[in-house]
């Protein structure tokens, strides 16, 4: 499915739109979950999505909280050098890979907003299945992780021949 046009770059109006959007909607988001919601209070808005307000010290599922703020904020700004750098350097995917890694960017740059501000993660959407919790996230994650799947598919998926009818 990969396009041959190469991806617009991280610093060309596509890339850096998808990038801006990313972050402002992450960032008000979380801005309004921290100003607004109780903590640790479960608000049910779908029978599988509740709003929950809760501070992450680590990554995904609080992984490596126990490494410090200082080292998650390294190691995210090293993960995000090498996304841009693969980024940087695509010769195919088109579009849909500007989209992808501009929402990796993006919602990686959004946690470390936080990290930074903070010393924790804001995190305010509860996934679960009746009393069974999933996780908790914020739209950062989600950007984290559409962008990966969205360029799993561009890459990866297979390509149908196209036939001219001749």
């Amino acid at each position: 499915m990969a396009e041959h046009k190469r991806p617009d770059g991280p610093l060309s109006w596509p890339g850096l739109s998808v990038i801006a959007a990313t972050l402002i909607i992450d960032q008000l988001a979380k801005a309004i979950a921290d100003g607004s919601l109780p903590f640790g209070a479960t608000i049910e808005v779908l029978p599988f999505l509740a709003l929950h307000l809760v501070h992450n010290p680590g990554v995904a599922f609080s992984f490596f909280a126990e490494f410090g703020g200082l080292a998650l904020i390294l190691m995210t700004l090293a993960i995000t050098l090498v996304v841009i750098w693969f980024w940087w350097h695509a010769t195919e995917g088109g579009h849909w890979a500007t989209v992808g890694y501009g929402l990796i960017i993006g919602g990686a740059l959004g946690n470390l907003i936080d990290r930074i501000l903070h010393g924790h993660v804001i995190d305010f959407l509860l996934l679960h299945f009746g009393n069974r919790t999933l996780f908790v996230f914020n739209p950062a994650d989600a950007a984290l992780t559409l962008g990966p799947a969205l360029l799993i598919v561009v890459y990866l998926w297979p390509r149908r021949a196209h036939h001219d009818g001749s």
